[in-house]
């Protein structure tokens, strides 16, 4: 994205840290994996891998799916712009509901475990109407999408 268009929109980040007692490959692996994120997405979202899976990631990679955000029904692709396996990648929205949509995903060892890293950078569409629709919902909405994402791989992951 261009850096004028990132200037006319209003960025927003979310980012979370997460200490996982598990070996490094281990975690890597499960969040490498496409089909986990539906193990890890809140039911409400509606959230459907439309790509077949296995996918085989890499970068370059491209991921179809279907979610529901704010009780509207989306297409999504993202593609993986960055894979460093064992340390992080970053996936980008190529079509969906962002103006700007990038998470990079980082995995490091720490304290015996890894510490598994979430750094989102999005914006949405249409200026003032997307600016309102974060302060009322969106906003909200992504945080309790990771919110839940924590408590499930605490129950998946860290035996919790």
């Amino acid at each position: 994205m261009g850096r004028e268009l990132e200037d006319l929109m209003k960025i927003y980040e979310l980012e979370r840290d997460q200490w996982v007692p598990r070996p490094l490959p281990e975690v890597f692996d499960f969040f490498s994996r496409a089909e986990n994120l539906g193990r890890i997405t809140p039911d409400w979202v509606n959230f459907r891998i439309r790509t077949p899976v296995p996918i085989e990631m890499r970068e370059g990679a491209l991921i179809d799916y279907t979610i529901r955000l704010v009780g509207i029904p989306l297409s999504w692709r993202t593609r993986i712009t960055r894979w460093e396996p064992e340390s992080s990648f970053v996936d980008e929205q190529v079509r969906g509901p962002y103006a700007l949509w990038h998470h990079t995903h980082t995995f490091a060892r720490r304290d015996g475990g890894v510490l598994v890293g979430d750094r989102v950078r999005y914006a949405l569409p249409l200026g003032p109407l997307g600016r309102a629709a974060h302060a009322l919902a969106v906003g909200s909405a992504l945080d309790a999408i990771f919110d839940y994402r924590f408590r499930c791989i605490q129950s998946l992951l860290c035996g919790r």
